[in-house]
């Protein structure tokens, strides 16, 4: 098990902090594989929804090196860039594919195809296939303008009617794409994602949410210490009954 530095709670929210990204990582992936066990020893499989991003590297690599039936775990993913190519450098759909997906080979995953040529039939199918399970464990990061999948302030609604749509991107957003390397110039990030809503992610049992990096830092105190409103959309898993937030030691730095 991994040593933890820290541990606190703001309203219903579990934060642990770790001393570093890696022993972060192992520390959510260890939660996470209790809870899919859990699942699956209970009903005989299990629903997981993944993240990616910088911020999910260490998770993902301590995910893989876990005892997990994967073979009765379906996988579904948070949010994928409009009109872009699973081929793409920055495809949500590669990262999964590459670092984690095809290496564990689930039962069965479902991707969002953002350059679907009928987006809106894309969204229908992908709401229906949320609508119709109980989502066990959905693993999210916190963005640097406070967004959790790409709810960024200006489209975050935690009463949305719908389980996914299309947002806008806004500049933080697009920055921090940029600033993490998956384009070489912010011209072409894209401004438009397919996106899982905050009540799809409220919805799930079990939120672990990962967030290494002192760029994340005041996020992750804005999260912890702002009101619960869409201005930091994060802020909205202190009400998740069941939700635990891994720091390392850089993004808790102002706590």
């Amino acid at each position: 098990m991994t040593t933890e530095i820290k541990e606190l709670q703001k309203d219903n929210l579990l934060v642990r902090i770790f001393p570093d990204e890696t022993s972060a990582g192992k520390g959510s992936a260890e939660f996470v594989a209790m809870h899919l066990k859990d699942a699956i020893q209970a009903k005989g499989h299990a629903n997981l929804i993944l993240a990616t991003g910088a911020s999910q590297f260490a998770f993902i690599e301590a995910i893989k090196t876990l005892q997990i039936d994967w073979g009765k775990i379906t996988v579904f993913h948070l949010d994928e860039y409009k009109d872009l190519s699973e081929t793409h450098p920055a495809s949500f759909r590669k990262y999964l594919k590459e670092r984690i997906l095809d290496k564990v080979k689930p039962f069965q995953v479902h991707y969002i195809n953002g350059d679907a040529k009928e987006i809106d039939r894309e969204i229908a199918r992908y709401e229906e296939l949320l609508e119709a399970v109980t989502v066990d464990v959905a693993c999210i990061g916190i963005g640097e303008n406070g967004h959790i999948a790409f709810n960024d302030p200006e489209v975050a609604d935690f009463d949305d009617p719908k389980l996914v749509k299309i947002v806008q991107l806004d500049e933080m957003s697009r920055m921090q794409q940029l600033g993490e390397g998956w384009f070489p110039t912010l011209d072409d990030v894209p401004k438009e994602a397919i996106s899982l809503t905050i009540p799809a992610i409220m919805r799930c049992k079990v939120v672990s949410c990962m967030v290494p990096d002192e760029r994340k830092a005041n996020a992750v105190y804005n999260t912890l210490n702002a009101e619960i409103s869409t201005a930091c959309p994060a802020t909205i898993i202190r009400n998740h009954p069941n939700a635990v937030l891994f720091l390392d030691s850089d993004s808790a730095s102002q706590l």
